[in-house]
């Protein structure tokens, strides 16, 4: 039997519904489980292509990460752990989308596409996230893996960002790492027990007293994998960080009043987590590749550190750790236009800020032009990129024992410590934890000082639903319209009524809906900016339904 034809055969076992349409979006394809299975298995098929095509590892990852517990999904991972290139999405689309009895023709259409040799072998890493639907939708991948001959390690329960690592380790030939469990473990909290050891005297005694008065660090595990990954990793962090976890899978439904897009999008903290005031607290996504950081206040006022707080701390770290190290390279942080504004005034006047189009993979492309590129999400997904220059000047000062200088030589090595802790391949909940606790560590910052670096303008998303989303088109990384005519007009005049304000509308990747953002001075002008710009969308971008209504 012939490939094509087991391919054939066991493609019977995982049957497309005639008319259905999935698109691969950021995050790769993500729906309702029931209407995956042949998905999955046609990711297996592909994966195995790119494997042939890159003779390297792919990953493929099972998760819908902070979607609900019912959905799932699957994305691929390139070879140094990196989204998979944008070319490759959409023969994702042709494989998932072709009727049963044209997908052979589509596979073949990419193997001659890509001038793929079919005798060249295939390694595929496979993890998946702990929703009951996971166990047979990553078998369906192992299904379509093996009827290309493609060979597979099943990696089981893992973080979304363990199996970006393991794939990078394993196509580095072991230089980024071990690709084990216990090599991810090691790598990430030996780098944070070296980082929290230079320490200086003077902020060790701050640290040891917010650690003891705060209770430790908790964190909401948003009961998924990322609790079962922690608990395993925390007998190698040498009592360095003590953690509290809750949301750990023992009880409750993942993502269920908890987790990090709960805990941005209701700003409050989450079920199961009782905090007394100015402790530390963080919580993980699905599949942990989001954190987010939040306190409570003597008053009860709950206060949430996103991805634009993450980033803004780690950036001006690493920009004071090179001006002591005497290191000329150039520190970037990338944003979108979902970044606060506030953050943006507050890091333009420190480094330099970056901007580029809305979504994970666009954010990593464009981190990647700089010496070191910090880039999150403000929903907490973001990781911080050191070019292979960087790198090498770096570890080279900090393994120059001639450096007379201590203050010199402890910044070099603290900057070695902050490449290891980090997940370069892809943003890692864990990773960001240990980077985020270590910085604050060697600053002897409180979480209450980390926030009073700059405080946010309130802001405000709403969405309008539109006859046909491709009637907006955007520019200067989405932050000004294009077409139609005069609704950018529109939107200038409105923002010059409110202080301190900003406003964009752009459309949504995946369904007539067009996002408007808007933030002012306060809530109220926040808000009536918001409906003023959503009126604006309607009217002149073919708005559906009712009128947008004010939201109170």
């Amino acid at each position: 039997m012939t490939q094509f034809e087991k391919v054939f055969r066991n493609s019977a076992l995982h049957p497309k519904p005639v008319g259905l349409v999935l698109q691969y979006g950021t995050a790769g394809f993500r729906t309702n489980a029931k209407e995956l299975d042949h998905i999955m298995f046609r990711m297996g098929l592909l994966a195995v292509l790119r494997s042939k095509k890159t003779k390297a590892t792919i990953g493929v990852m099972v998760t819908a990460s902070h979607n609900p517990e019912e959905d799932n999904g699957v994305k691929l991972v390139d070879p140094m752990g990196e989204m998979v290139t944008p070319s490759w999405e959409e023969y994702s689309m042709q494989l998932a989308n072709a009727e049963q009895d044209v997908l052979l023709t589509a596979l073949k259409d990419v193997i001659e596409k890509e001038a793929i040799s079919m005798d060249q072998d295939a390694n595929i890493f496979i993890g998946k996230d702990t929703r009951p639907s996971s166990e047979k939708l990553s078998q369906a991948v192992s299904d379509g893996v093996m009827s290309l001959g493609g060979h597979v390690h099943d990696y089981g329960v893992v973080t979304t960002p363990q199996l970006h690592f393991m794939v990078r380790c394993q196509n580095t030939q072991g230089c980024y790492g071990s690709p084990t469990m216990e090599g991810y473990y090691r790598k990430l909290s030996q780098a944070f027990v070296q980082l929290t050891k230079h320490v200086r005297q003077s902020t060790f005694h701050q640290w040891v007293h917010r650690l003891t008065s705060s209770k430790h660090l908790l964190v909401d595990g948003a009961n998924g994998v990322g609790a079962l990954r922690l608990r395993d990793m925390e007998r190698f962090l040498q009592n360095q960080l003590q953690i509290s976890l809750f949301n750990d899978c023992r009880e409750g439904k993942l993502n269920f009043q908890c987790g990090a897009d709960y805990v941005k999008v209701q700003q409050k903290p989450p079920q199961g987590v009782e905090m007394s005031v100015g402790e530390r607290c963080c919580s993980f996504d699905g599949d942990a590749d989001r954190i987010v950081y939040y306190y409570k206040d003597s008053d009860g006022c709950f206060h949430l550190q996103d991805g634009d707080k993450i980033a803004t701390l780690i950036g001006t770290f690493l920009k004071d750790m090179l001006t002591q190290a005497g290191l000329d390279l150039q520190v970037a942080v990338v944003q979108t236009a979902y970044a606060n504004g506030s953050s943006t005034r507050y890091l333009e006047d420190v480094l330099k800020v970056s901007w580029c189009t809305t979504g994970v993979k666009h954010l990593h492309h464009a981190a990647q032009e700089f010496d070191i590129g910090v880039y999150f999400e403000a929903n907490g997904h973001g990781t911080v990129l050191f070019s292979n220059a960087a790198v090498h000047k770096i570890e080279k000062l900090a393994q120059d024992s001639s450096i007379k200088n201590e203050k010199k030589r402890t910044a070099a090595q603290l900057l070695h410590s902050t490449i290891n802790v980090i997940n370069q391949a892809v943003g890692d909940a864990i990773s960001d934890m240990l980077l985020v606790e270590g910085v604050l560590a060697v600053q002897g910052l409180s979480v209450q000082q980390w926030d009073a670096i700059y405080s946010d303008l309130p802001n405000r998303q709403r969405k309008i639903k539109v006859a046909d989303r491709r009637v907006i088109t955007t520019t200067d990384a989405e932050r000004r319209v294009v077409t139609p005519p005069g609704l950018q007009e529109a939107v200038d005049m409105l923002v010059k009524k409110y202080p301190q304000s900003r406003a964009f509308v752009r459309p949504s990747g995946t369904e007539d809906i067009i996002r408007v953002y808007a933030e002012a001075d306060t809530q109220e002008n926040t808000d009536a900016l918001a409906q003023e710009v959503c009126l604006a969308v309607y009217r002149l971008a073919g708005g559906v339904g009712e009128e947008p209504k004010p939201l109170h």
